[in-house]
């Protein structure tokens, strides 16, 4: 039985930075022959990054995609990499017309290729493309309509993308059709809470369905609002895990696979399942062989579900921050639990020197929450200072008449306009620290509250909110570190504190009831009877569902955020703003 050195790049490719994306597959792929890799692969779409979204529409980007990757196979080459196949994703272009699809030739395909030698020995394109949730491929793509399988070292390994194993048949029978060793897919598969084992699942069972191992390598980092958490891994037909990476962490994983020999003498063209033709490359005498002794495979260990959360915030925040161009962050610090935990999430994202920090007190203002983020600018090191807007709000109530509510959002609008001002001035980006629950129900002043580029807990409900922060400082404790977050922030009542001894209970439910009738209304996508049904208070679920349905206006102003949950507000729940349906 042969033996395959393989090595997956679990890495974080930056969206239209070809230059960069190109020299870390040159930087990987040398490390991977050193390492004896006999077949290197990296994520779907590695070369663009992904997604590309709109860039896939136009002709310029798809053409300089095309040229960077011939480009790559000659450096590649040049650099004396050229024996060792490498799989790589792109953004291409079909060659033939959809006429099913009303497409022409030359329209965009999420691609990848084999570069070898200095070549690009054979080009795919995505089969089955997700149109759903986040994904919305079929408004850039045209599928493609082939099996690739490349003949390497004297095994069959059959080439997938992402979505092609997520949905029945296609690329995965027509593998076990076309007899192949491996199937080998590429991925730029986003984070959402517990998809790691949802992910090791459906690959267990597609191998299983495909009659071979399987591979599977995932990007890393953010892009925008997704956040890719990498977690590649190989399995047996058998299901058992070979090897695995750790997740949010860019890792060469490199393991020997043990594979059938290449029995299979179908010819180019044969018709397999699903429309698909088969598409043979043979490699020659393929990439010298791997140094003697086995290399024994690796298997991370797997995160709890707050430090997989917890890692998923810091990375789309990371990236959100390095990738635009920023260095330091802003934050109005009030001493409450949200911005509370969005600091800690900052510093940890891009290190406490680079973060501010700014209490705006009002007359309302606690001195215990004066205190509490004092406090915690000590405990963490970021620059803190204090801006009263006591003489502004006293300003403004003295040239125009305001009362209830008018007064106390201007309160909140005095300080977005002071954190906008101070980052015009310094130069930080600022967060916003709203979080799911409020923002579902509209609590968050527009212009207020919810002004900056990035909303860190955004799609964080405010009950999961308190258990990372007691995690964060558990974490630290185990560290031996000083808890970011002090004890009392933890423990008051929540406050927006816009008037006297005001706490959010006055006008919202508990949080964890509110939460959970916001799960089966906003993830779940439950009708106010249904809901009901489960339970729920009628006057609860009448008043969470009017409120949700009356702030969508407000959401589609707010800034981007880290998907964690299955269904975020952004990219994945799109409402009409406009909309008369008041049954849930």
């Amino acid at each position: 039985m042969p033996t395959l050195r393989l090595a997956l790049c679990q890495t974080d490719p930056w969206v239209g930075d070809l230059a960069r994306n190109g020299a870390e597959v040159v930087r990987r792929t040398g490390q991977a022959a050193a390492a004896g890799a006999q077949l290197v692969a990296f994520p779907e779409m590695a070369l663009t990054g992904y997604p590309v979204e709109d860039l896939a529409l136009r002709g310029s980007f798809v053409e300089a995609s095309r040229g960077a990757l011939v480009e790559l196979a000659g450096r590649l080459a040049a650099d004396g990499l050229g024996e060792v196949p490498v799989v790589v994703g792109y953004l291409g272009r079909s060659e033939h017309p959809s006429p099913r699809l009303d497409r022409p030739a030359g329209s965009p395909q999420n691609c990848a290729a084999v570069l070898h030698r200095g070549e690009v020995v054979t080009r795919f394109a995505k089969h089955h493309l997700p149109n759903y949730g986040v994904f919305d491929e079929f408004r850039w793509f045209v599928p493609g309509d082939q099996l690739p399988v490349l003949r390497v070292r004297g095994v069959d390994v059959a080439l997938a993308v992402c979505e092609d194993i997520w949905q029945d048949g296609g690329r995965v029978t027509a593998a076990r059709e076309a007899g192949a060793g491996l199937l080998l897919v590429v991925n730029g598969s986003p984070y959402e809470r517990n998809k790691d084992d949802l992910r090791l699942e459906l690959v267990r069972r597609r191998a299983a369905e495909a009659g071979c191992a399987l591979a599977y390598v995932n990007m890393v980092g953010g892009q925008d609002e997704l956040v890719f958490d990498g977690d590649s891994v190989v399995v047996g037909v058998d299901g058992e895990v070979l090897a695995r990476s750790p997740q949010f962490e860019e890792h060469l994983l490199v393991l020997d696979l043990d594979l059938p020999a290449a029995a299979g003498d179908d010819t180019d063209g044969l018709l397999l399942s699903d429309g698909l033709h088969l598409v043979r490359t043979e490699l020659g005498g393929g990439p010298p062989a791997a140094p003697a002794g086995r290399l024994t495979a690796e298997v991370a260990p797997r995160l709890s579900d707050e430090a997989e959360i917890w890692a998923a915030l810091v990375s789309g925040t990371r990236a959100y921050v390095t990738k635009n161009g920023f260095r330091s962050l802003l934050i109005g610090l009030s001493g409450g639990i949200d911005s509370a935990l969005v600091a800690a999430i900052a510093v940890d994202a891009v290190g406490a020197e680079n973060v501010h920090c700014v209490s705006m007190p009002s007359r309302y203002s606690s001195q215990h929450s004066r205190d509490d983020a004092a406090e915690l600018a000590r405990r963490t090191g970021v620059r803190f200072r204090t801006v009263s807007i006591a003489p502004m709000f006293d300003a403004y109530l003295g040239a125009t008449e305001l009362t209830g509510l008018a007064e106390e959002n201007l309160q909140s609008r005095l300080r977005g306009t002071l954190l906008m001002a101070i980052s015009n001035q310094e130069g930080h980006l600022v967060l916003a620290p709203g979080n799911k629950s409020e923002l579902a129900v509209g609590y968050s002043t527009l212009y207020g509250d919810s002004v900056g580029a990035y909303g860190p807990i955004k799609d964080v409900y405010k009950s999961l909110v308190f258990r990372l922060a007691r995690w964060r400082d558990e974490e630290a404790v185990r560290r031996g570190e000083v808890p970011p977050i002090p004890e009392n922030t933890l423990t008051k009542p929540p406050s927006a504190e816009l008037r006297p001894d005001q706490v959010d209970t006055d006008s919202l439910p508990d949080y964890d009831l509110l939460d959970a009738v916001l799960a089966r209304y906003i993830e779940g996508d439950e009708g106010r009877d249904a809901i009901v049904a489960a339970g729920f208070d009628p006057a609860v679920v009448d008043r969470v569902v009017r409120l949700v349905d009356t702030a969508e206006y407000k959401r589609r102003q707010y800034p981007p955020g880290p998907k964690v949950s299955a269904k975020n507000f952004g990219r994945d729940r799109r409402l009409p703003i406009t909309n008369r349906w008041r049954r849930g």
